[in-house]
């Protein structure tokens, strides 16, 4: 039991390294070498837990979806409206992405198509999939039109925020992600929201920086 615990904590460190080495100079710049030194071991301790630099990246990709996903959880929770748990979670990956390390490299591993011959799906998929359910609870509550298509919206909506966060930290290391996230419900809640709900919900967009 001890050496088990032993090796998730080497485990757990080699990630945190990974993931400081991944978020810095991307998946084609990092060196097992740099991982190694940043997780503060040897190249051949990091080989005892990870086969490949490419195995490294999918625990990464793996442990930023398990937080993303347990932060969204959390909001799911609280039982809001789901237009306004749509804009939470929106705000709620935005902090992530300007605090978590972890988040950050799993994200710009998952936007980079050199990670890996095979393209990492499942965290697109999970976000289609929330989006889709909370935008048709939405159209139940009286909130979102009726006539938009939840599996369109949710599909439009993850690779709208890829790209909004994307520019962001190109131009700006993401230091004005909340307001850009702001921007993109601005510009979304009236093409999707009940015409007669609109000024009610138009305040939505300001909770990404509250």
């Amino acid at each position: 039991m001890v050496k088990q615990s032993r090796a998730l904590v080497t485990r757990d460190a080699i990630v945190r390294g990974a993931a400081e080495v991944f978020r810095d100079r991307g998946y084609g710049l990092a060196s097992i070498a740099d991982i190694a030194s940043a997780a503060g071991m040897t190249k051949g301790a990091l080989y005892f837990h990870f086969a490949s630099k490419d195995e490294l990246a999918r625990a990464v990709i793996h442990e930023q979806h398990q937080r993303t996903m347990a932060a969204s959880a959390e909001i799911v929770a609280e039982g809001r409206p789901a237009l306004e748990t749509m804009v939470l979670l929106s705000r709620s990956l935005a902090h992530q992405l300007l605090e978590d390390p972890v988040v950050q490299a799993g994200i710009r591993l998952t936007t980079d198509v050199s990670t890996s011959a095979e393209p990492v799906v499942e965290p697109y998929e999970d976000w289609f999939r929330t989006g889709e359910e909370l935008f048709r609870r939405g159209i139940e509550e009286g909130d979102v039109a009726p006539t938009v298509d939840p599996a369109m919206l949710g599909h439009f909506l993850s690779p709208a925020y890829t790209g909004v966060q994307l520019v962001s930290e190109t131009l700006t290391g993401r230091a004005d992600l909340l307001r850009r996230v702001r921007e993109l419900w601005i510009v979304l809640l009236p093409g999707i929201v009940r015409a007669e709900r609109l000024d009610a919900l138009r305040g939505l967009a300001d909770l990404v920086t509250e």
